[in-house]
């Protein structure tokens, strides 16, 4: 059986869906960013918040770009 049959990964067989994805991280994102208005004292942790969020925000951007020039399947 192996042998007619390629092998492939559970994930080649269902992609998941990227729009939501997408919109997901936004979301994350964005709810980070309203967590600075809170009741802490310090400024690191806004630090973090901005930091985490703005990862979030670059990972999707890098990913669109990358899409968009076909160096991502």
């Amino acid at each position: 059986m192996a042998g007619s049959e390629p092998v492939t990964s559970p994930d080649q067989h269902k992609p998941g869906h990227r729009k939501a994805g997408r919109i997901g991280a936004v979301l994350s994102a964005l709810a980070l960013l309203a967590m600075i208005c809170g009741n802490h004292e310090g400024k690191v942790e806004d630090i973090w918040l901005v930091g985490l969020a703005a990862l979030l925000l670059i990972i999707v951007i890098g990913d669109v770009v990358l899409r968009r020039n076909g160096l991502r399947s």
